[in-house]
């Protein structure tokens, strides 16, 4: 059953996109419909060149900023990384951890993920936690061991507690940028799983965490998505770079109580 108290967000992930131009005119007409969003809280989540240009275009709004990384460190001789202190400085809000493409490109286990999400929350930050599967996973059946896995470690690490600063976003690997959605059903039985795993330490953080779906989500299929129990909005990847169907997926989070 839905919890009036649980917050919608949906934050969109620019990845590795994006132009000092281009984001003027996403950024612009996102501001300008944030109005519109209602009780849904909506955050863009830019590459880190971009993130005083998009501080500044926000200013004033209602639309959150956050990163789409960020080290385990605070500070200290670690050419190329950027920390949660600094990310507050450029006023982020929140901060992605876990992604699967930082999982499987760039070698992040668990335990880096979950220093990675106390650092987050050190500095201020909100961060959002991805867990998903790939497609081999799902065809062995093995979605709730690997989410759950994912899960644990920061459950295990942080402790239930710090969830009750924190975002839960499951992105199916087999779903990213490749057309696929898991079915509302599907989606929503993970969500249910994730919720579940976190009552098993505490009931009421875990009515209560704010949880997303990533994978796909279009304005066709976000409402379906997002009127799913435990499905609390989403974290939007390609939409998220074509201001008419992110407002849309917004307003679609708005529309579900």
């Amino acid at each position: 059953m839905r919890d009036q108290m649980r917050a919608k967000l949906v934050a969109g992930n620019w990845k590795m996109h994006g132009s000092r131009a281009a984001n003027q005119r996403l950024l612009e007409a996102v501001k300008s419909a944030a109005a519109e969003f209602g009780g849904a809280q909506c955050a863009v989540c830019v590459p880190f060149p971009y993130l005083e240009q998009a501080q500044n275009a926000l200013a004033g709004s209602a639309v959150a900023l956050g990163a789409q990384n960020v080290s385990e460190h605070d500070s200290g001789a670690y050419t190329g990384e950027v920390s949660g202190p600094m990310l507050r400085d450029f006023g982020c809000r929140y901060a992605i951890v876990g992604h699967s493409e930082r999982r499987t490109l760039f070698g992040e286990r668990d335990g880096q993920v979950a220093a990675k999400f106390q650092a987050a929350q050190r500095a201020g930050l909100i961060p959002i936690l991805c867990v998903g599967e790939t497609l081999a996973e799902r065809d062995k059946a093995e979605t709730e061991a690997v989410v759950g896995r994912q899960l644990r470690a920061i459950l295990d690490t942080a402790g239930v507690r710090a969830l009750a600063d924190a975002v839960v976003a499951y992105e199916p690997v087999w779903a990213i940028g490749t057309g696929r959605t898991a079915t509302p059903a599907q989606a929503q039985s993970v969500h249910e799983f994730l919720r579940r795993t976190v009552a098993e330490r505490d009931t009421e953080i875990a009515a209560r965490v704010t949880m997303l779906y990533g994978g796909s989500v279009k304005p066709a299929n976000a409402g379906e998505l997002f009127g799913m129990a435990d499905i609390d909005g989403g974290l939007i990847g390609g939409a998220s770079l074509v201001a008419e169907d992110f407002i849309a997926i917004c307003k679609a989070a708005a529309a579900r109580r």
